[in-house]
């Protein structure tokens, strides 16, 4: 790989860590275009930027438990509900043309920046 490349991939993942931090998630949203940009398909950058998002996410939630933000009753029934909506996610990916995976992923990012703004 090249150089140029590296160094571009270092600097995304540093904005993508400090957003996950930042916003307690949302890093994916930065991560698939960032690999993109690489020449993967839609695809491989969104099940490349899943893998990329766990430990990043791992070491978040450490940084949020142990100073308390962690609601722990809330946690349970929502990681339950989020590995069932993993796994259906994964099968869908298979399924899905890459083209119809980029405009679905599109309207994600846009439904939730209009939520934030509301």
């Amino acid at each position: 790989m090249q150089a140029k490349k590296v160094i571009g991939l270092i600097v995304a993942g540093v904005f993508i860590g400090v957003a996950n931090g930042f916003f307690g998630g949302g890093g994916g949203m930065i991560c698939v275009p960032a690999l993109l940009l690489t020449g993967l398909s839609n695809k491989q950058a969104q099940a490349t930027a899943i893998l990329i998002m766990l430990p990043i996410s791992i070491a978040s939630a450490i940084v949020y438990y142990t100073n308390g933000f962690v609601d722990l009753d809330m946690l349970l029934y929502t990681a339950i509900g989020s590995v069932v909506g993993g796994v259906v996610g994964a099968l869908l990916l298979k399924k899905l043309s890459n083209n119809i995976l980029k405009y679905i992923f599109a309207l994600v990012v846009m439904a939730a920046g209009i939520r934030m703004l509301i």
